[in-house]
């Protein structure tokens, strides 16, 4: 079975994991495995995203490449998100006995970035790659008609009906649809907003009603489920509900290919996480995690300010994670996070496709 508008062999998507996790060998081994990769584009700069395309580019020619939407290319003005410096320079002063713990000193003035916006948009209108996917929102209409000259399928990342319509209506290629049970952060185009749990299967139910039924009937725009996928019954679940391609992520976190650290992995199995919970405590933006001390802590106290909190505490976590703190690291994951096993990205693409 291929999911038609993706040129992959089975109708499964490697979900693009910045930070790390989400490697051009992953990707790699997802395409040869009969699966759609996508190359996370978040967090780099347009040089190391370059490097990254090239060298997938020598594995194969049927791949994608994910963009964080900054807040600077946003289609509408109006939902640009402002930082309340004073609320900053609080979260920043309760995070100081955190910091330091590793001798990282916390500015209080909140740092902002483009994500290299123009550069990479540049990137990937003078070398095409055939599917370019967007995530916390839609950038202007000329970015979107840009990718589409140039020969990319353009895909929005969605998690309500409203979402889904107004991407529609922007005239992407198709949908990936996320559910609030993903790992990481949620794709949610309003990072204040309180995000209530949910099956995927509810939220792509949503979203097909509102999209195919009544925005562009004729089109059929595809639809990419993602989020809290265990195994294969999830992913024949999603196909059954309208779904042309199941995306996993939190899966893929303990294959070999991955760049995931040690100490992240170790995690994943460790008997001491047994929940994962929503929290906007590491990066402002709200995001799926197992659940930590660093959560317990300041979890009452996060802020909505992305990306400033993400740079705040970025040098912490890293040197957490080098010393094998689980309790200060982003422990990204969904809620099937038990069903992640250590083996080649090819073992765990066979066992998603059974009975497929």
């Amino acid at each position: 079975m291929t999911p038609g508008f993706l040129p992959s062999e089975l109708p499964l998507v490697a979900a693009p994991m910045a930070g790390g996790a989400t490697t051009v060998a992953l990707a790699g081994a997802a395409s040869a495995a009969g699966a759609f990769p996508f190359l996370a584009g978040g967090y780099k700069t347009a040089a190391g995203l370059a490097a990254e395309v090239d060298a997938l580019r020598e594995q194969t020619d049927a791949f994608g490449v994910n963009l964080f939407v900054p807040d600077s290319a946003r289609a509408k003005a109006a939902a640009r998100e402002r930082v309340d410096r004073a609320a900053f320079a609080a979260y920043a002063a309760s995070l100081e006995a955190e910091a330091a713990a590793y001798g990282v000193p916390l500015d209080p003035v909140p740092v902002a970035d483009v994500e290299d916006w123009g550069a990479k948009m540049a990137l990937l209108r003078e070398h095409p790659v055939p599917v370019v996917s967007l995530t916390f929102g839609l950038p202007a209409a000329r970015d979107i008609a840009a990718l589409r000259r140039g020969g990319s399928a353009v895909l929005a990342t969605v998690t309500t009906a409203a979402e889904a319509r107004a991407a529609a209506d922007a005239g992407v290629d198709a949908l990936v649809v996320q559910g609030p049970r993903a790992g990481g952060h949620s794709a949610t185009w309003d990072p204040r907003r309180r995000i209530a749990d949910a099956a995927t299967a509810a939220v792509l139910a949503a979203v097909h009603a509102e999209v195919l039924a009544e925005v562009r009937p004729a089109s059929r725009l595809p639809l990419i489920a993602a989020g809290g996928v265990d195994g294969p019954e999830a992913v024949r679940e999603l196909l059954a509900c309208g779904a042309s391609a199941v995306a996993v992520g939190t899966m893929l976190l303990r294959t070999d290919e991955a760049g995931t650290s040690p100490t992240h992995r170790a995690a994943l199995t460790a008997e001491q996480f047994t929940e994962t919970v929503g929290t906007r405590a590491f990066t402002g933006r709200p995001a799926r995690a197992l659940r930590n001390g660093f959560i317990d802590r300041h979890g009452p106290h996060e802020i909505t300010a992305y990306p400033a909190v993400h740079h705040l505490t970025r040098e912490l976590r890293g040197r957490a994670g080098a010393a094998g703190d689980s309790d200060r690291l982003h422990l990204w994951a969904g809620t099937g996070y038990r069903s992640a096993r250590s083996e080649p990205v090819a073992d765990t693409f066979a066992r998603l496709a059974r009975g497929l």
